[in-house]
């Protein structure tokens, strides 16, 4: 394949063996700004069933235990930037 950005088709299935599910697409449960001088600002929020809602602002600064972990996370970002929050794995926030 000459374009390295395309996914090869998926070879057929045994006889019987049920398809594989599509991943769903997973959405971000809030927005991330990296301060000028480093600091990452999470604003998140979930919600549930009964009218449940809950909002978090997060303040990591460098140096924090999870800053690198979160940095990490959320991908490349300039500082004065944006980036959406996807949900972090269980335990690691």
């Amino acid at each position: 394949m000459s374009d390295s950005s395309k996914v090869p088709p998926r070879p057929p299935r045994p006889p019987g063996m049920p398809e594989v599910p599509e991943p769903k697409p997973v959405s971000p449960v809030g927005s991330a700004h990296l301060r000028p001088d480093g600091v990452l600002e999470l604003r998140m929020g979930a919600s549930a069933p009964g009218a449940i809602v809950g909002q978090a602002l997060f303040i990591i600064k460098p140096g924090d235990a999870r800053y690198e972990s979160v940095r990490e996370h959320l991908g490349p970002m300039e500082p004065g930037g944006y980036a959406p929050v996807l949900p972090f794995p269980p335990g690691a926030f």
